[in-house]
Formats: structure tokens, C-alpha cells, sequence
């Protein structure tokens, strides 16, 4: 339903702009202040003095914390008031003092959130970012612009990532990471700046990878971090592996892309 929602949900003390557009099914808490261009899917829950800019999109079953700013304009210098966006999909949370700004015309002008994501207080998502769906990131995270987050990668508590770095699928970046280059699918890293020690073997045995495919893995990684091999030569072998463990396929095509060099 286009509109101003369901008045039964919405918080007479919330201040709605009328062009926004809430499904009927969205719910609004008292001092939250949503803007023009602003749509919001169904069963979404806005709890009390959020505020959200648009031009931004929020899909279904999303539930937006106290105090967090959602959609406000970049912080770039560059940035002249254009028309920009942020697209968030479904059943993300989106915790306490949670700062995510739109994307800037230099880069696409989009700012994307997938689905299934948890970003706990304190956590920034800034211009231009893409996240994949069933990311983690904990208490103060923090992303500089054009950073890319695949899936199920995690951010443990008051990680830094530097400015149009990427960070691979199924990561675990330990308390207090500091990412200044690109971190590939399935490593573990820790520390200031960060280095690399292992696979996220516990996060895949969650996900319910077999124990072969596990081991595939460190394979893989020992090939990439510890054979002595340049990053050419062990991403042959890395592409023979794949032939046997599609798994693979994501380490190899991240490996095979341009970016600020992978953290070794």
C-alpha cells in the first residue's frame, strides 16, 4: 500500500514527511523522523527517534534501532546535493547510533545493503558500500567509502576498513582489525594492522561445510600464505583445486579481480 502506513502504527509524535511512502504493515516509534522519498516495505519496525533521508529504499521485516541515521548525505568532500541513494533489502537490523549514508555520483550513486544483515551500535557504513546478505558487523565497526562486504563475512568489534577495500565471502576479522587491503573469501585476520592466521574453520562448520571442503580450504589457504609462491603461481594451483571444490570458485575469482592488493 502506498502512503502514509497504518496511523495505528505509526506514533503520533513521529513526524512523517507526505511523500514518503509506508507500507500500511510498517510501524513507527514516537520522535522518529522520516523524509521525503523514503520507502519502507511491509512488517518493517522503526523504533523511536530514528531518522531516515531519502532518497532511500527499505525492504520487508526490517527492524531499525533507536537513535540510528539511516540515508543522510555523504561524507564527501565532493559530494554537491546530488540525487543520491540507499537501498536496503530484507529482515536487516540495524542497531543503536547506527550511522549509513547514501552513495555519491562519482561511484553509481548507491549505497546497497543486502539481506539478513546484523549491524550492532555504533557501526558506519559509509558512501558507496555494497553489502551482501548475512553479514555481521559488531559493536563500532567501521567502513570507509566504496568498500565492498560479501557474504557472510563478520567484523568483530571496532574493526576499521580502509576506502574501497573488499572483503571476501565468510571472513572473520578478529576485535580491533585494522583492513587496509583486500581481505580474500573464507581467511581469518586479527590485529593492527591486520594479518592473516587461518581459515574461519568454525564459522564454516556452522555453515555447514563438509569436512573435506574444510580442508580444501586450508589447503588452498596454505597455498596462497605459506608455500612462498607469488600470487600468480598460487592462483593457478588455486584454479586446478577449483576443478574438484567449487568452493574454491569464489577464492579464485576474488583473487583473479583488480583491487589495493590482497593482506598477507
Amino acid at each position: 500500500m502506498h502512503g502514509q502506513g497504518d496511523r495505528e502504527l505509526i506514533d503520533q509524535r513521529a513526524i512523517i514527511d507526505p511523500k514518503a511512502d509506508l507500507d500500511e504493515a510498517v510501524e513507527v516509534g514516537p520522535f522518529s523522523v522520516i523524509g521525503p522519498d523514503v520507502q519502507i516495505g511491509k512488517g518493517t519496525w522503526i523504533g523511536p527517534h530514528a531518522v531516515i533521508k531519502g532518497p532511500t529504499r527499505l525492504g520487508q521485516d526490517n527492524r531499525v534501532f533507536q537513535f540510528a541515521s539511516v540515508g543522510e548525505d555523504p561524507q564527501d568532500k565532493k559530494y554537491a546535493g546530488e540525487s543520491t541513494r540507499l537501498e536496503i533489502g530484507d529482515h536487516n537490523v540495524i542497531r543503536e547510533f547506527t550511522t549509513i549514508h547514501r552513495g555519491t555520483v562519482q561511484a553509481g550513486g548507491v549505497t546497497r545493503i543486502g539481506n539478513h544483515n546484523l549491524l550492532m551500535a555504533y557501526t558506519h557504513v559509509a558512501h558507496d558500500c555494497i553489502l551482501g546478505d548475512h553479514t555481521i558487523l559488531a559493536n563500532a565497526a567501521s567502513l570507509g567509502g566504496h568498500v565492498s562486504i560479501d557474504d557472510y563475512a563478520i567484523l568483530g568489534g571496532f574493526t576499521i576498513v580502509h576506502q574501497f577495500c573488499r572483503i571476501g565471502a565468510h571472513c572473520f576479522c578478529g576485535m580491533g582489525s585494522a583492513i587496509s587491503k583486500d581481505l580474500p573469501p573464507y581467511v581469518l585476520v586479527s590485529g593492527n594492522p591486520a594479518k592473516p592466521h587461518g581459515i574461519n574453520s568454525e564459522g564454516l562448520r556452522r555453515r555447514a561445510f563438509s569436512g573435506e571442503t574444510i580442508a580444501q580450504i586450508k589447503r588452498a589457504y596454505k597455498q596462497l600464505y605459506l608455500s612462498g609462491k607469488g600470487l600468480e603461481a598460487a592462483l593457478e594451483v588455486l584454479r586446478d583445486m577449483a576443478l574438484e571444490t567449487p568452493e574454491l570458485d569464489i577464492l579464485v575469482d576474488f583473487l583473479s579481480q583488480p583491487g589495493r592488493g590482497i593482506l598477507r
